[in-house]
Order: structure tokens, then sequence, then C-alpha cells
């Protein structure tokens, strides 16, 4: 009897909302531009989780109909008419390699610029990037850099305000280049700090010595001063690791943990295991 091949998912609908607020969450001060941006869909078959992504559409450019970004959905509010979440957005630029010219990121501009009652399209909801397990003995090692804090943000909203609970160690880990790029932890928007009296809970913030470079090297150095710590954590059966945030991070992650793990050879055989067995999920920008 031949195979019956299983008919594929449909394809993420596309959405329509309008923006509610745009609220910046990094000090005037610095450099960087994060914004909050919340949103309202008036479709209510926009069947959205927290944590899921969205795929926002921006105008395109030199011919293209549009420019896809994604984002994680945070704060996530059903009401009888409409679904209102939040995502959160940095103002990006790159350097053309050819001609050495700096451009402003499409996407992100693009969200940065908008304004309360402007309206968006996107589509969704795509993937489930970081599952939190149902064993509240689990321990949760997460390590992020720039706006992979949004997910881990929802994550630890859910652990503590919805489960309740919580037995196992939630320990994360945040990169950023200065004090002021710290998001969610600065003195313009300091939310993560309601949860730093929880007695599972801890938060690193590893701040570059060097703001210049873009890839933050004190992640791997807070990581080396918890190493007895997260080296008990990553041989526990139960322990999950979420990683999110560009893709530089992994390099930066994979040396620390290299180091916690003596070798190269060591580190693979324990990020293979948790691979295998579902406990290592990573998203990328």
């Amino acid at each position: 009897m031949p195979a019956v091949t299983p008919p594929a998912p449909p394809p993420p609908r596309t959405f329509s909302a309008i923006v509610l607020q745009s609220r910046r969450i990094t000090p005037p001060a610095s450099r960087e531009e994060v914004r909050h941006l919340v949103l309202r869909t008036s479709d209510l078959s926009f069947d959205a989780s927290l944590g899921n992504l969205i795929r926002v559409l921006a105008p395109g450019q030199f011919g293209a109909r549009s420019h896809a970004r994604l984002y994680s959905i945070m704060d996530l509010e059903r009401h009888k008419d409409a679904t209102e979440f939040a995502i959160c957005v940095r103002r990006c630029s790159y350097i053309d390699e050819f001609n050495g010219e700096e451009y402003r990121g499409v996407a992100s501009n693009y969200l940065c610029d908008l304004k309360p009652d402007d309206p968006i399209v996107f589509v969704g909801p795509v993937g489930y990037p970081f599952v939190i397990p149902e064993d509240k003995t689990a321990d949760i090692l997460m390590l992020g850099m720039g706006t992979g804090i949004a997910p881990f943000r929802t994550l630890i909203r859910q652990i503590y305000e919805k489960i309740g609970g919580w037995q196992g160690k939630v320990r994360l880990f945040y990169g950023a280049k200065s004090p002021l790029e710290m998001l969610y932890m600065n003195d313009e928007n300091s939310d993560l700090a309601n949860y730093f009296d929880q007695p599972t809970f801890k938060a690193f913030q590893a701040v570059s010595p060097r703001p210049a470079i873009d890839a933050p090297v004190a992640l791997a150095q807070a990581l080396e001063q918890t190493a007895a710590e997260v080296w008990e954590m990553l041989q526990r059966p139960n322990t999950r690791v979420f990683v999110a945030g560009t893709e530089d991070l992994l390099g930066v992650v994979e040396q620390a943990m290299i180091k916690l793990a003596g070798s190269g050879r060591d580190w693979l055989k324990v990020q293979s295991a948790m691979k295998s067995s579902g406990r290592w999920s990573e998203v990328l920008y």
C-alpha cells in the first residue's frame, strides 16, 4: 500500500493592525533607539499565543512589494472586539560592503517611525520557539542580546505571573554595549526588576567594556563568572536553554560554553544531547 503524504499545514494568514502606542524604552542619552510598540487587530481570527512570532510586511524597496521581518509577540491581551499585543523594535542601519555607504534598515525604521493610529500589515502567527516545560522543577537558562530580550521578558512574566510556584532555577544572561542599552532593565523601563525578588530568578547584565564592538564579549565573561552554577544546570536532564539575539551571539555563547566544558568535544557532546532531546532552542535575527 503506497504511503500517504499528510497535507501541508495552511500558510500563515495576513492581518492588518493599527498602532496604539510607540514608546522608547532606551534612555534619551543612549545611541540605540529601541521602541516598545503596542498593536491592535480587529480580526478575531488572529489566533496567536505569547511567544509566537509575526512577520511584519514593511513597504519594499527597489521594486519589491514588501520587506518582511520577524518579531516576537509580547503582552498579548484578547478583548471581545480585538486583540492587542506588543513587539520590541530596534532602529537599525547597515553599511553597504560595496560602496561603504550607511543605509537605514527597512523594517526597523518603518516601524520606529510609526505613530498611533498608523496601520501595518503582518503575517502570522509564526512558530513558537520557546516552550515553558510542564515540570516546575526544571531549570531554564536564557542567553540573549539586543531585542532578543523580548521573548525572555514574555517567558519570565508567564513563569512568575501565570504559572507561579516555580521551583527550578531561572537564569537570564543578557548582553549589551552599555548600561543604557539594557532593554527592560534601565532607568527608562525596568519591567524585569519586578521579578528580582523571586527566589528562583537571577538576571546577569553583561555590559561590554568596548562599546564600539557589536558583540558584547561581557556575556561570555558573565557566564564564566558563574561557571559552576551554569555547568551544574547543563548537567541536569530537565534543563532548557533558550538563545535569542543576533546571529553573532552563537559564537559568543559557543566560546563561553567550550571554556565551561573544558574542551570543544565535551561541549559538543552536551549540546548535542540537549538538541536531540528538544531542550536547546534558539531564535536568531
